[in-house]
């Protein structure tokens, strides 16, 4: 009886052993779990403050711009971040150019082929449409002419497949031709026969001009395209160029894709670096190149440093790396990898495909940030998908829909910023409305990012002028530009 009464305290021993044992550990794990989520708020909250874009810093910063914008435009060699390029561009639409007009839009390894008619008398577009051509690899790599070729055979199947003839279009003879993005090509050698890793709009020397629009010329005479390229022009000048097609008041176009790039309207007097003699032209399209904008106002982050450090091209295009769609996840990755590295955000080891660099899109950053789901199950998927992270818990999810509002924030602002910029230059704030027209996927379909650059450009104005600037969509999406530049050079025979 006294051996049975022993092994059911021992029995009881044991088992309370066990229990407080257990409690020690779900107390640990506890302790564990809580400065595990206190260090990774730590590590968010200080991302936060060294992002943080107030309108005073706002105000510094377009100030900055406006200084470097003078400074490029002066005929003194003042050093400037901003190249401030007068564009191979005439004139632009007055709204009074109808016609049925065709235009080639070049997008790093695609383009698009349009077509569309304009009414005239600032009538929107009607009768749009497009194609897209994916570039076969072996025209990545070969030359320029390969590529001019393949755009000259594409547009005139595009052309019969309309049932156009370019012979019939009342005298009209040009075609618009626009540069989103130069093709992804990794080496680049001093032959003009070598892929084209140059073929960007206005970084253009004016010498490749000439034989790249020879080129597409010839290629499309070789395929019986009665149609003609008078240059090569950046997307952005197109963007403006739709915007000018119905607005007089339409002083600036910015593009937010990938990529970034700012155009604007300026005097010419204003320019005073200009070569030679000045147009007739009582204006000149100035492109910024605005990626390689810095300022020690800007808010430069220790994922922003590593970033451009890593980068091809460290120490250039440095405002571009804050902003631009091929970034924004990429600093997103960034930031949640420093997280998952030291708090154990998703286990104790690393998932290796968090580590991969710019894995994360910027689309698919959109769609993370804009999940308004209760348990943020588009975040889940995401993570499943890009990172392979199986196990998150909700509280991980909303750490990741912070992050992508911080640099999301942080980038609508800064643009919002060199679009003050450009108005205070022109010295048009309080006197005159100015429409900016604005083209690319991050406007175009990331809708937070769109409210807050919209806010940032009324925080910084006020109430008083907040009516004098106006953001505006650009007129018929993608590439449309090369329509309005067309129809710009296009005269109806009488």
């Amino acid at each position: 009886m006294e051996m049975r009464k022993e092994v059911v305290v021992l029995a009881a021993l044991t088992t309370v052993s066990t229990v407080v044992a257990a409690t020690l550990l779900v107390r640990s794990w506890k302790r564990r779990s809580e400065r595990r989520w206190i260090h990774a708020h730590r590590i968010l909250r200080k991302f936060a403050r060294d992002c943080a874009t107030p309108v005073h810093k706002l105000r510094n910063i377009a100030d900055d711009i406006v200084s470097d914008m003078r400074d490029a435009l002066s005929s003194s060699q003042k050093c400037s971040s901003l190249q401030m390029l007068p564009c191979d561009v005439a004139s632009l639409p007055t709204g009074e150019e109808p016609g049925l007009h065709y235009g080639i839009n070049l997008r790093g390894d695609n383009f698009l082929v349009l077509r569309a008619r304009l009414g005239g008398k600032r009538e929107p577009v009607t009768e749009l449409s497009k194609q897209e051509i994916v570039i076969p690899p072996e025209v990545i790599k070969g030359t320029y002419k390969d590529l001019f070729d393949l755009i000259a055979l594409e547009l005139s199947e595009f052309i019969s497949m309309h049932g156009d003839s370019t012979k019939d279009m009342q005298g009209q003879r040009k075609l618009g031709f626009t540069i989103s993005q130069p093709l992804p090509v990794v080496e680049a050698t001093a032959s003009m026969d070598a892929a084209i890793i140059n073929l960007k709009g206005s970084t253009i020397e004016d010498t490749e001009k000439d034989v790249y629009v020879n080129e597409i010329n010839n290629c499309l005479e070789k395929h019986g395209v009665d149609l003609r390229v008078l240059g090569l022009v950046d997307d952005t000048v197109g963007v403006l160029a739709g915007g000018r097609y119905y607005s007089r008041e339409s002083v600036a176009a910015v593009t937010l894709g990938m990529g970034t790039n700012v155009v604007y309207v300026d005097s010419a007097q204003a320019v005073e670096k200009w070569p030679g003699k000045l147009p007739q032209s009582s204006e000149l399209v100035i492109d910024m190149q605005w990626g390689n904008f810095y300022s020690s106002h800007l808010p430069i982050t220790e994922f922003d440093v590593s970033l451009d450090t890593e980068s091809t091209n460290p120490g250039y295009r440095r405002f571009e790396k804050l902003i631009s769609g091929v970034y924004l996840g990429e600093i997103v990755r960034r930031v949640l990898l420093k997280i998952a590295q030291e708090t154990g955000l998703y286990g104790d080891s690393v998932p290796p495909k968090l580590a991969t660099p710019y894995v994360l899109r910027s689309r698919d950053m959109a769609e993370m940030h804009q999940d308004m789901s209760e348990d943020y199950e588009v975040i889940n998927a995401k993570l499943k998908e890009i990172f392979e992270i199986a196990d998150s818990t909700q509280m991980s999810r909303e750490i990741v829909a912070n992050i992508c509002d911080i640099v999301a924030q942080r980038a609508a602002r800064l643009i919002g910023a060199g679009i003050i910029a450009i108005i205070n230059k022109l010295e048009r704030l309080t006197n005159r409305i100015s429409i900016i027209t604005v083209d690319g996927g991050i406007y175009d379909n990331y809708r937070v990012f769109r409210s807050y650059l919209n806010s940032s450009v009324w925080e910084m104005l006020g109430n008083e002028l907040s009516d004098n600037v106006i953001l505006e969509h650009s007129h018929g999406g993608s590439g449309a530009g090369s329509i309005f530049l067309a129809a710009l050079h296009s005269q109806p025979s009488d």
